[in-house]
């Protein structure tokens, strides 16, 4: 037997945000994985985009930071040809980068043992070596996507669409169903360059242009979200998922054999089949009862919840019952885009702990898809970006808990420390402030100045309420134009600082996403190398009096985040941004001296 403080199953980019939130702060972590690479519905066998609360780059400045944006930006840095086999493996770099976290790929949880509404302990097989494993802990974290630790545990559990009465919903049907969001198996195109015929395999299905119907065939170097299957009468999306895959390829290949071969699609003549996905991208199967179920009446109000630990953005994208296989395409609701209905989000909303964890299993997390939401309210949740953000309020939660040796439930008695613990690893919550009472600027008199700056842009925003932009608050120390030396920042206190670290956050443009896309056209709405804002390169300089007793030069920056470990004694700091990626302003967001 292994023992752990905290087991997290399942590895997707909520797993990951969960296992490193929670290692970096002390937690010894186990992460248990079933497939031989990380990422999920990101990873290379399926190539899902990472998108969150931003709306693929065009919603209220919303991009999530933190862990994620971490390991975007990261990716952004070194995968410019956006490979998600080169994100598979950044992905693991931050896994392995971690002294706390072991991990099991290729390796199925097969059972639990659960004592007095407790988890002890998992078993696990590991197909590559044929090992199997005993692993215990005093935390858990499900973030399989279907539950199934929850499942194998006892935990109480919900699948499909709740009656409308059951939380006043009124985009929910008046009967409730076990209905859910269908899988999707993507494939890319290439173009070779001289034309290329395509015969279509004999079992897979014939699509026309009758049958395709409303649904759009918006670029050909990759397809389709709309291909659809499960969650309808036939195909449950968990017991049949084999049977879904096979549907999937089928309907594949002959969306394929459409472009190539009805005349529709005359720039298809240069196109092959590349790649198909190895596993079906899955949206919707179980989701766990918590002491609070987020729903549809709290994303519309754009809820702050006084124990808020994550926050999403996406509109409810609910996708019609049976994907490409339904037959109510004409008769579907007026926002139907061909396969989902749109009901549009004004604004973010945040997520509470409450629905973090179950109610019945006491030492059971849920993330990722698979927490406590109802359907309406999990059309939005689902989204990767918003995953993340929930896989690290869990980490962080299971290091509140362990630091007290405590429950999930008992955590509420300690919100305020987690969501300022959350604050410190650049988590955005929205309306909660930063207090940190640790920062020596926040918590000494000092006089902060800069060689120049814009209106409402002033030196003292460096250190503020909140380390980013919200709205049409720049919420950063924003200069005028960058002169050959540089602009500068400086703090200087009234008397002399013992410094261990400086912390600075810089701005990645929270309104362009990032990620890695197999689609061209969210490809096109990126900057081809990192975000103009961000800063690229800097120097910090310590004072005593007028003497330097220290410096630190940086070049090539591409982290948001930028900590600086020192042994410094100084009563004056001078940080002067020498050069962005294209923008011709300085912009320091945050500034954190310990």
């Amino acid at each position: 037997m292994r023992e752990y403080d905290f087991i997290v199953v399942g590895g997707g980019m909520s797993g990951v945000c969960a296992a490193i939130s929670a290692a970096r702060n002390g937690v010894k972590t186990a992460l248990v994985h079933n497939r031989p690479v990380l990422g999920g519905n990101a990873s290379s066998e399926v190539k899902v985009s990472i998108n969150g609360a931003g709306r693929i780059g065009n919603f209220q400045h919303a991009m999530e930071s933190g862990i994620i944006l971490e390991i975007l930006l990261k990716n952004k840095k070194f995968n410019v040809g956006h490979s998600f086999n080169i994100l598979d493996h950044i992905n693991w770099e931050f896994i392995k980068n971690e002294p706390n976290i072991d991990l099991y790929l290729n390796t199925s949880m097969t059972g639990c043992v659960v004592e007095d509404n407790k988890i002890k302990s998992i078993t696990a097989f590991q197909v590559t070596t044929q090992k199997e494993f005993v692993l215990a802990a005093k935390l858990f974290c499900d973030t399989t996507g279907d539950a199934n630790l929850a499942y194998a545990a006892g935990a109480d559990y919900t699948i499909g669409h709740e009656a409308r009465s059951t939380y006043n919903e009124s985009l929910a049907p008046e009967v409730a169903t076990k209905h859910t969001m269908g899988s999707t198996l993507l494939f890319t195109t290439r173009d070779l360059g001289k034309p290329v015929k395509f015969t279509c395999p004999e079992w897979a299905y014939k699509m026309t242009k009758e049958y395709i119907g409303k649904r759009k065939v918006h670029e050909l170097s990759n397809g389709y979200w709309w291909c659809e299957v499960g969650g309808d009468d036939d195909f449950s999306t968990t017991e049949d998922a084999e049977e879904v895959r096979d549907e999937l390829i089928k309907y594949a290949y002959g969306i394929f054999d459409y472009i190539k071969n009805s005349g529709e699609y005359p720039e298809a003549e240069n196109l092959m089949l590349d790649w198909f996905g190895a596993v079906p991208g899955k949206r919707e199967s179980r989701r766990i009862i918590g002491d609070y179920v987020l729903n549809q009446n709290d994303i519309q109000a754009h809820e702050r919840f006084a124990d808020a630990v994550a926050y999403g953005g996406w509109s409810m994208d609910d996708h019609i019952v049976g994907g490409i296989r339904a037959k109510v395409w004409e008769k579907a609701h007026k926002n139907d885009e061909g396969g989902s209905i749109w009901h549009p989000v004004r604004d973010v909303y945040t997520i509470p702990y409450r629905s973090l964890y179950s109610r019945n299993i006491e030492n059971l997390y849920a993330g990722g898809r698979c927490f406590s939401v109802s359907h309406m309210a999990m059309s939005s949740t689902r989204v990767i970006g918003t995953c993340s953000v929930i896989g690290q309020a869990i980490g962080t939660a299971a290091a509140i808990a362990t630091k007290y040796d405590i429950l999930p439930r008992q955590v509420n008695e300690h919100i305020k420390e987690l969501q300022q613990l959350l604050i410190k690893d650049d988590a955005y919550l929205p309306s909660i402030k930063t207090e940190d009472k640790d920062d020596l600027i926040s918590n000494n008199p000092c006089k902060i100045t800069a060689s120049s700056y814009q209106k409402n842009c002033e030196p003292k925003m460096i250190n503020s309420d909140f380390a980013r932009r919200i709205y049409d608050d720049e919420n950063a120390w924003v200069s005028e134009k960058l002169e050959e030396d540089g602009q500068f920042v400086e703090v200087e206190f009234e008397k002399l600082m013992p410094i261990k670290e400086l912390v600075l956050r810089f701005d990645p443009d929270f309104n362009r996403t990032v990620a890695t896309s197999i689609a061209e056209s969210h490809r096109d709405r990126q900057v081809e190398e990192m975000p103009y804002q961000l800063v690229k390169s800097y120097v910090i300089e310590y004072f005593q009096g007028n003497e330097k007793v220290a410096s630190t030069e940086v070049e090539g920056n591409y982290q948001r985040v930028n900590k600086h470990h020192v042994d410094v004694i100084a009563d004056k700091i001078k940080i002067t941004v020498l050069e962005n990626y294209g923008d011709p302003y300085a912009r320091i967001c945050d500034l954190r001296i310990y």
